[in-house]
């Protein structure tokens, strides 16, 4: 703590229209030790109130200052002079103007914490969705908007992202004007290092003003030297025997009598420092409103359209008949985003998005690059394009065959993609066993949706999240499978143990040849020994299990992936084969 700190110089400096979150309202101590009026009390406060206005009433605005806007006011509709006034509208008598009180503070009584709320139209209008003391967009791929911060459960700061703030305001012709108060306070028993001519000092302007001072008080916190006036008054003419005393003449010189003194404030004495900052701040809307008035921006995202690398922004995409090319790793990082899908449509072509209602049809060309028609990326938000845009690559490997027989030709491939049917086989393996068996041959687990919808050949854009993969594929599989119960059909002899895909490949050897029934787990089998790769297994048992799964390992990583899934589900629709003989 040194005179520094009291004045602020580290405040003074901020300006809110620069901040990427301004404060709507604001009530909370940065730091509060010790007790009031005691040697090592310190605090530091910062609050802030803030109300929209009209563009055009800003010079009203600018005259209002902290106790007119501030904290001081909770919000509620009242009536007055035959005149209702809503709780969300701040009225200026002296500047005959309306503005808007963004939050608004409902009463509480001792019982309840107060509650800040976020004015409905602001939530409405930029369709936010508020999830605990957040608020997020759905629409903009749940970016946090506005956060409310609380001390003991109680409300101390609730701020918003300024570029959602200054949209509205935009729309709306409106500014925000915030009026602020800072204040750090100690108690010391030394105030030497403070250097203010006769321990007062002031500086800035109306809008921007500090004030400091140095107070001497006695331990407890009265101003040294001052003293207590007491008065002692009682009455004469009430007989306290009756059984019902009165008491209802008026006090009067002859029914009473009085006495004062006066008492000298006691205690050691320390010095009380104390600076102050009151500031006021006009926040310009902003000069476009893409989100609230839908404005167009013109984009500042290039897309590569063709082999020497000649480059087209995001919007020139619109009128364009051409294609794209992007690595395959942009699906993993568009589709689990919160809010992002992946849906297959045959074998190589699908659709994607980051969001609701942004999905994107894209196929799968012969390296392995993702393809997608150029209009389909102009038309999607900017903040969308953004992510495509980093994965965007120089054309190869011509496009998807499969995407342009629906897009050109109009005759979509006729082929079925493994990850549509993962799911299915699991489905109907445990509605068999049920029915047959009177057990689901695949114990269910609450991780088990996640999983799902995590096993996709995009996982695999290098050799670890082929690893990855195969490890998820055999927590569906043979870490699901309930061993006891298929044990119970099949039991193993005294001296052997069987794992669960031991026990299935025995289960189906009872109905069908023995061999066949190796041969149908063998892809299960392969997956669940790669899931040890990450355990350095040797190279030729990494080999080996490639063979058992029938991967060919020359050929680009996410069709390695899709081998993979394609031979774990024909293992199980042949499981399903062999069940349905029971």
């Amino acid at each position: 703590m040194n005179q520094n700190w009291f004045e602020m110089n580290d405040i003074r400096g901020k300006i809110f229209n620069k901040a990427v979150w301004i404060p709507l309202r604001a009530a909370y101590r940065n730091e509060h030790t010790g007790k009031y009026g005691y040697e090592g009390y310190k605090e530091d406060f910062s609050g802030s109130g803030c109300i929209a206005v009209p563009t055009d009433k800003k010079e009203f605005a600018e005259r209002l200052g902290w106790m007119d806007v501030g904290i001081s006011h909770q919000h509620s509709g009242f009536y007055d002079n035959e005149k209702y006034s809503p709780a969300d509208i701040f009225e200026d008598y002296r500047g005959g103007f309306k503005g808007l009180h963004l939050v608004l503070n409902q009463r509480s009584t001792s019982e309840h914490s107060k509650v800040w709320h976020l004015h409905q139209d602001l939530v409405l209008t930029l369709g936010l969705q508020r999830e605990g003391d957040i608020w997020v967009c759905p629409e903009d791929g749940y970016t946090e908007v506005a956060r409310l911060k609380r001390n003991d459960g109680e409300p101390v700061l609730l701020e918003m992202k300024v570029q959602y703030l200054k949209d509205y305001l935009c729309a709306r012709d409106m500014g925000l004007y915030i009026t602020s108060f800072f204040s750090r306070d100690a108690i010391v028993s030394n105030a030497s290092f403070i250097t203010w001519e006769n321990g007062e000092k002031k500086d800035g302007a109306d809008s921007n003003r500090w004030e400091g001072r140095i107070i001497p008080i006695h331990e407890g916190g009265e101003r040294y030297g001052a003293k207590m006036a007491v008065f002692h008054i009682s009455r004469t003419d009430v007989d306290e025997t009756e059984d019902v005393p009165d008491i209802s003449e008026i006090p009067t010189d002859e029914n009473t009598k009085s006495e004062s003194w006066e008492k000298p404030f006691e205690g050691k004495k320390l010095y009380r420092i104390l600076g102050e900052l009151w500031r006021n701040e006009w926040i310009e809307p902003g000069k476009y409103s893409p989100k609230v008035r839908r404005d167009e921006i013109q984009s500042t995202i290039f897309f590569t359209i063709n082999a020497e690398g000649r480059k087209v922004k995001g919007d020139g995409l619109i009128h364009s008949g051409k294609w794209l090319w992007f690595k395959p790793d942009v699906i993993m990082t568009l589709s689990h985003r919160r809010g992002g899908s992946l849906e297959f449509y045959t074998q190589n072509t699908g659709s994607v998005a980051c969001s609701i209602g942004n999905d994107v049809h894209f196929g799968i060309n012969s390296l392995g690059y993702v393809n997608v028609y150029a209009k389909d990326i102009g038309m999607l938000p900017e903040w969308q394009q953004q992510i495509w845009a980093g994965y965007n690559a120089t054309p190869e490997g011509g496009v998807s065959d499969e995407l342009l027989a629906s897009q050109v030709r109009a005759e979509p491939a006729d082929t079925q993609a493994p990850e549509a049917f993962l799911s299915l086989g699991i489905k109907l393996i445990n509605e068999i066993t049920n029915e047959k068996l009177n057990f689901s041959l695949f114990r269910q687990h609450e991780i088990i949706p996640d999983l799902l919808n995590r096993v996709h050949r995009f996982r695999a854009v290098d050799e670890a999240g082929l690893f990855a993969l195969a490890k998820d594929i055999a927590r569906l599989t043979a870490d699901s499978l309930d061993a006891e119960a298929m044990q119970k059909i099949v039991s193993p002899p005294k001296d052997k143990k069987w794992g669960s895909l031991k026990s299935l490949e025995n289960l189906l050897a009872s109905k069908i040849n023995p061999e066949l029934a190796r041969e149908i787990m063998s892809a299960l089998v392969g997956v669940y020994e790669l899931r040890l790769a990450d355990a350095h297994l040797p190279s030729s048992e990494i080999n080996e299990a490639f063979k058992l799964i029938n991967v060919d390992r020359n050929l680009p990583m996410i069709f390695q992936a899709h081998q993979m899934l394609h031979s774990c589900v024909s293992s199980l629709f042949s499981v399903i084969e062999v069940l349905k003989r029971w």
